[in-house]
């Protein structure tokens, strides 16, 4: 008597995005695409839709509602797509910049954002409009390919890169040679998920080394009696729902070394199976977080790849950054003899596409041609003759570019939110303008610097865990509405006082933030110490205190929502 077969065992997310992934490399697949744009957008395969789009940049768009008005903690995705166009190291020149502002007013509604890796992402694309907006790319010598997808990201760094005289090194010509060396490179088309490098020779660290997966950061040291410049090595840096500051690898990297060890450290995560076993906790820094992996068993590793040891590098031989502005907004003084950067700020790194052609000709009109993008969402104009800034400035300002801004519109941060994004729970691009020009009102002469970042749920994309304030987007009932609310994490930061963020147990309708901020801003400037910033205050200060502050009174902490079925896995954050 024969048995009946057993059911199939339903596949894992884990399994299904690894067997697609064995199947087909996207990148050699793109002729499916063009297929897809002749036949319409009901012609895509799932396949295409869930996954293989992303190695080209590309995710599904959602409908305006979020992951509310869908199933499993996922939104539901419209016709339209959103792409993400790769800048390594935030270079751009005024003719991309024009390409990308003729296709922002031609496919993309004349909507454009800049994203936390020095990106410009498009929405509203149509599957018609894919194939013509990466040729249009191509020709101009860019490419969506690796900005999204389970591969080497967009590859950061400092935005003033060979043109501040501050800099220890010019770092940008390693970001992009590891930039088109690793990306859309067949050998790492099969990454366990995402992997961010970072590389920067600026001693303000201002492409956020502690965040990323693999980042250099120039140091220097003297050996008989010459001065050498090369990296020091951070790996395992990441936020999503688990935030995690990377780990200094005690290694002095020479320049010759750089590249080879960034490419070793990418064949290690990929070469770590366990960690393709469960999406949400396939990044690198899970090595460390999970798998007891430590500074030194990763030196080992890396230096076993590589066949030599390394140098070794206290971290006491670290300059980590004071508490300053790591965003370069403002004119600053370049190296080259009478030329300045004009940085502008961005508020929530969106931009007409009116405006990203604006932008091109005022860089040829008062520069040399060149831009540069920056991971807090904005653009600098460098290589401006010094008497011509001030009238660059006010040209910057008429188009609401600020470069003379406060210090809430300076330090505003927000991810895709509800708009567009299949994941997200609140709405975040208007929300934080207006948030922004609340806290303008109501305290109009705030003196210090804050990083007041919204992200539309768990994820993270908009980085709240490294904010001075960050602002986390669920939903809550409100005279028996479902209304948008956020939950408040507090005192993050990078550089001198790195720390993730601490959730504080206190939530607020959307409309009632800025009473809230308010409260918590005045608190602090009728107690703060001589010379006291906010970090400072908010180290010292305890969870109880700052609640209270928050809420006006004093308030029993509420729990912070658990991550939505899914969160972290198809989240297309920076």
């Amino acid at each position: 008597m024969s048995t009946p077969d057993a059911p199939p065992v339903k596949e894992t997310k884990a399994q299904k995005s690894e067997r697609l992934k064995l199947a087909k490399n996207p990148w050699e697949a793109w002729d499916e695409v063009r297929q897809f744009a002749k036949e319409g957008r009901g012609s895509v395969l799932p396949e295409w839709a869930g996954t293989y789009f992303k190695w080209w940049g590309v995710y599904t768009q959602g409908d305006g509602i979020g992951a509310t008005g869908g199933v499993g903690g996922e939104g539901k995705a419209t016709e339209f797509f959103m792409m993400r166009i790769g800048l390594p190291n935030g270079i751009l020149s005024s003719a991309q910049l024009r390409v990308i502002g003729e296709l922002t007013k031609k496919y993309a509604r004349n909507l454009a954002d800049i994203t936390t890796r020095q990106n410009i992402q498009l929405h509203w694309l149509t599957i018609e409009a894919l194939p013509e907006v990466v040729d249009a790319l191509t020709a101009v010598g860019l490419s969506p390919k690796g900005a999204c997808g389970d591969v080497v990201r967009n590859v950061t760094g400092c935005p003033l890169a060979g043109l501040d005289g501050h800099e220890m090194i010019d770092a940008s010509p390693l970001a992009v040679e590891i930039a088109h060396k690793l990306t859309a490179n067949p050998e790492f088309y099969n990454l366990p998920r995402k992997f961010k490098i970072s590389v920067t020779g600026c001693p303000l660290w201002c492409s956020y080394p502690e965040i990323n997966d693999v980042a250099l950061t120039a140091i220097k040291r003297v050996v008989d009696g010459k001065e050498e410049v090369g990296y020091t090595l951070r790996v395992g840096g990441g936020l999503s729902t688990e935030p995690h500051l990377a780990v200094r690898i005690p290694a002095f990297i020479r320049q010759d070394q750089a590249y080879a060890v960034v490419n070793a450290t990418a064949e290690i995560f990929r070469e770590q199976q366990e960690l393709r076993e469960n999406r949400t906790r396939a990044r690198i820094k899970y090595l460390f977080m999970r798998h007891g992996w430590t500074a030194e068993s990763f030196l080992n590793a890396l230096e076993s790849k590589l066949g030599y040891k390394l140098d070794p590098s206290p971290s006491a031989e670290d300059i980590v950054p004071d508490d300053v502005y790591r965003d370069h907004i403002g004119v600053t003084r370049q190296r080259q003899p009478g030329v300045s950067a004009v940085g502008a700020s961005v508020l929530r790194g969106r931009l007409s596409g009116d405006q990203l052609l604006q932008l091109a000709e005022l860089a040829e009109q008062y520069g040399t041609g060149e831009l540069r993008t920056t991971i807090m969402q904005n653009i600098i104009i460098v290589n401006v003759p010094n008497e011509k800034t001030a009238s660059l400035v006010i040209a910057l300002n008429s188009m609401n570019l600020q470069v003379d801004v406060s210090a809430f519109w300076r330090g505003a941060i927000a991810c895709t939110g509800t708009e567009f994004c299949k994941l997200a729970i609140a709405e975040t691009k208007g929300f934080s303008k207006w948030l922004v020009s609340e806290m303008e009102e109501r305290l109009p002469g705030f003196d210090q610097q804050i990083k007041l970042h919204v992200t539309g749920c768990t994820n993270s994309c908009g980085q709240h865990w490294i904010a001075d304030i960050g602002l986390e987007g669920k939903k809550i009932k409100k005279d028996g509405q479902s209304v948008d609310a956020f939950y408040f994490c507090v005192g993050g930061a990078v550089g001198r006082f790195a720390r993730t963020a601490r959730p504080l147990g206190y939530r607020a309708a959307a409309d009632e933030v800025p009473d809230a901020i308010e409260r918590l801003l005045r608190s602090y400037l009728a107690d703060r110490l001589p010379d006291e910033d906010l970090r400072a205050y908010f180290a010292r200060t305890d969870d109880d205190s700052l609640r209270a502050q928050l809420a006006g009174t004093i308030v029993d902490p509420v729990e912070r929502d658990a991550p939505p079925v899914g969160a972290g896995r198809h989240a297309p954050g920076e």
